[in-house]
């Protein structure tokens, strides 16, 4: 059996052939061999806690109570933040947060909302 490239876009090893195009089963995207040739393999992908692939613009939901340095209260499980926008750094998620101001969160600590 010959050892398919992972996706492009998420890096996922479980890729098949279909129909002449390679498949990712984890975020559904489609390619050909020739485009993996030409790919410059710039992109980073961000996924949340259930494995969602996030885009800048979507709203997020805090899964797990998270304090907040120098603030005696913390982000509370449930919060929904709108409008992310993601940076390639340990905290991938920038965004803003009623009550907080502009924060950098993680990733593994929010759901797609």
């Amino acid at each position: 059996m010959t050892e398919l490239s992972p996706c492009p876009i998420c890096k996922s090893t479980f890729t098949y052939e279909m129909n002449g195009l390679l498949a990712c089963p984890e975020c559904g995207h489609e390619w050909t061999p020739e485009e993996e040739d030409n790919s410059s393999g710039d992109q980073f992908v961000v996924k949340d806690s259930n494995g969602n692939i996030l885009q800048n613009g979507d709203a997020v939901v805090i899964i797990k109570n998270l304090p907040v340095k120098g603030s005696p209260q913390g982000i509370k499980a449930g919060t929904k933040v709108k409008n992310i926008r993601l940076v390639d750094s340990d905290h991938n998620i920038d965004c803003k947060i009623d009550g907080f101001g502009a924060m950098a969160l993680k990733s593994e600590f929010v759901k797609k909302a």
